[in-house]
C-alpha cells in the first residue's frame, strides 16, 4: 500500500513537470529503485515513491527544482492560496473535514508567509534607511554652495516665523480665554501672555541668528556631516543621562518628559539637574544594576546601545522575530478553542488548523503591502484594515457553520485577542532585544 507521505513525495517530485513534458515510454521495467531496491513498474517506484528517472537536469531545471523545494510550489498551491485570499471558510472547512491533499500544507504554507513576512520587513526597513540618507547626503551636498546655503537658510526663517506666529497666537487665545473667567488676575494674566510674548519672540531670532551664521559659513557642510556621523552616540549619551523617578518623588520643579513601565514598576522619565546627572552617570560608570536602579541603568544602558548602533539592533531583533512570532500560532489557536468551547465537534488541531491559515493570510499580504511602491502602500493598508477582518469572519461563517451574528461576536473577540497578542509580541521582542545588545 502506497503511505500519504509516498504520494506527497510523488506529487511534489512531478513537478518538474512544469518546466518540461516527461517521456512517455518507461524503458527501466524491471530495474531495482535505485532508493530501495524494488523492481520498477513504471516512473514511479511503487515501493518508496521516488522518482526512477536519471535525475539528469539543466541548470533552467535545477533552479526551479530549487524554489520548488523550497516553497514546495505545486499544482496544490494554486488551489490553496485563492482560497486562501477569497474564500477561506472553505479552506477552513476542507482542512477539518480531511480533505487535505488538494492543498498546500497548512504549517509549510505558515513558515513560508512568515519567512516572507521577516523578508519584507526587513526590505521596507532598508529602503526607509536607505531613503533618508540619501537626503541627507543631498543636504549635505547643498550645504556646500552658497546657493545651498542660502536656500536652507531661507528654510529656517521662514518655519521661524511659521513658529513664532503659532506660538503668539496660541498665547493670545490663552490670554482671552483666562480673560473671560469670572475674577480673573488681569495683571497675572498680562504678565503670563508678556513672558510667552518673550520666549517666543527670542526663539524666533535665535532660528533667524542660526539662519543668518549657516547662510555665512564656508563649512557647514563638514560640520553637518560631522553631527550626522555623532547623531547616534550624542543621542546616547543624552539616554544615559535621563533619569527615571519613583512616580511619587518627582518634584514640582523636574522636569519631566516621557514615562516608562519596566518590570511592573512605574516611572517618571526626567531630565536631571546637574549634581543629578553626575549621580546617574558615575552609578553608569561603576557598573550600578542593584534592584530597581539596576533595572532602570539596564534599560538606559540598552537604549543608548541600540540608538549608537541601529544597524545591530535591528539585525538582532529580526534574527529573533521569527521565533516569537511562531508563538502567535498557539494563541490564535487557542483563541478560536475559547469562542467555540462548547462545539465538541472540533478539537485543538482543528483550530490550530485554521490559524494557521489566518495567520497565513496575514503575513501574506503585510508582506505584500511591504514590497510595494511608496504611493501604493498607504491605500494597500487601508485595504487590509477592512480586509483582514472580514478574512477573519469568512473564516468563521463559512469553516465552523457560525450564525452571521455570532461570526461577527466571534470575530471582534478573536481579532481583538490577536492583534493584543501581537502588540505585545512585539514589544517584548524590541525590550528583549535591548537585553542582547
Amino acid at each position: 500500500m502506497v503511505t500519504g507521505a509516498e504520494m506527497e513525495a510523488a506529487a511534489a517530485d512531478s513537478a518538474g513537470g512544469l518546466v518540461g513534458a516527461r517521456k512517455k515510454p518507461f524503458p527501466h521495467k524491471g530495474e531495482p529503485c535505485k532508493n530501495c531496491g524494488t523492481p520498477l513498474e513504471g516512473w514511479y517506484c511503487y515501493s518508496c515513491g521516488q522518482n526512477a528517472d536519471t535525475h539528469h537536469r539543466s541548470i533552467l531545471h535545477l533552479i526551479w527544482e530549487t524554489i520548488e523545494g523550497m516553497f514546495h510550489l505545486d499544482g496544490r498551491l494554486a488551489n490553496t492560496l485563492p482560497l486562501l485570499f477569497f474564500k477561506p471558510g472553505k479552506l477552513a472547512k476542507d482542512l477539518m473535514e480531511g480533505r487535505i491533499a488538494r492543498h498546500a500544507p497548512p504549517f509549510r504554507t505558515f513558515l513560508v508567509a512568515l519567512l516572507l513576512f521577516i523578508f519584507a520587513a526587513e526590505h521596507a526597513i532598508h529602503n526607509i534607511r536607505h531613503e533618508i540618507e540619501l537626503k541627507e547626503e543631498k543636504e549635505i551636498a547643498a550645504l556646500a554652495t552658497p546657493a545651498g546655503r542660502k536656500a536652507k537658510a531661507d528654510e529656517m526663517r521662514k518655519d521661524a516665523v511659521e513658529t513664532r506666529d503659532s506660538r503668539l497666537g496660541a498665547a493670545a487665545e490663552a490670554r482671552d480665554e483666562a480673560l473671560k473667567e469670572a475674577g480673573a488676575d488681569k495683571a497675572e494674566i498680562a504678565a503670563d501672555y508678556d513672558e510667552r510674548v518673550k520666549k517666543a519672540q527670542d526663539r524666533y531670532a535665535a532660528k533667524i541668528a542660526e539662519a543668518d551664521a549657516l547662510e555665512k559659513n564656508p563649512n557647514a557642510a563638514a560640520e553637518a556631516k560631522a553631527k550626522i556621523e555623532k547623531r547616534g552616540q550624542d543621542a546616547a549619551e543624552q539616554i544615559r543621562g535621563l533619569d527615571l523617578q519613583d512616580v511619587g518623588a518627582i518634584d514640582e520643579s523636574t522636569r519631566k518628559i516621557g514615562e516608562a513601565n519596566i518590570g511592573g514598576q512605574h516611572f517618571n522619565v526626567v531630565t536631571p539637574d546637574g549634581a543629578a546627572h553626575k549621580e546617574v552617570k558615575a552609578d553608569i560608570d561603576l557598573g550600578g544594576h542593584g534592584g530597581k536602579d539596576g533595572v532602570k541603568n539596564w534599560l538606559k544602558d540598552g537604549l543608548a546601545k541600540a540608538v549608537a548602533n541601529p544597524d545591530y539592533y535591528i539585525l538582532v531583533m529580526f534574527g529573533w522575530a521569527h521565533r516569537l512570532a511562531v508563538l502567535l500560532l498557539p494563541i490564535v489557536g487557542l483563541s478560536l478553542a475559547l469562542v467555540y468551547v462548547n462545539r465538541r465537534q472540533f478539537y485543538i488541531y482543528d483550530h490550530l488548523l485554521v490559524a494557521t491559515n489566518l495567520l497565513s493570510f496575514a503575513f501574506l499580504t503585510n508582506a505584500i503591502g511591504m514590497v510595494l511602491p511608496a504611493a501604493l502602500i498607504g491605500p494597500w493598508f487601508a485595504i487590509l484594515t477592512f480586509w483582514t477582518p472580514i478574512n477573519l469572519f469568512q473564516t468563521l461563517r463559512g469553516g465552523y457553520g457560525s450564525t452571521v451574528v455570532g461570526a461577527i461576536f466571534k470575530t471582534l473577540i478573536v481579532w481583538f485577542m490577536s492583534v493584543f497578542a501581537f502588540a505585545t509580541l512585539v514589544t517584548g521582542l524590541m525590550v528583549f532585544t535591548l537585553s542582547q545588545m
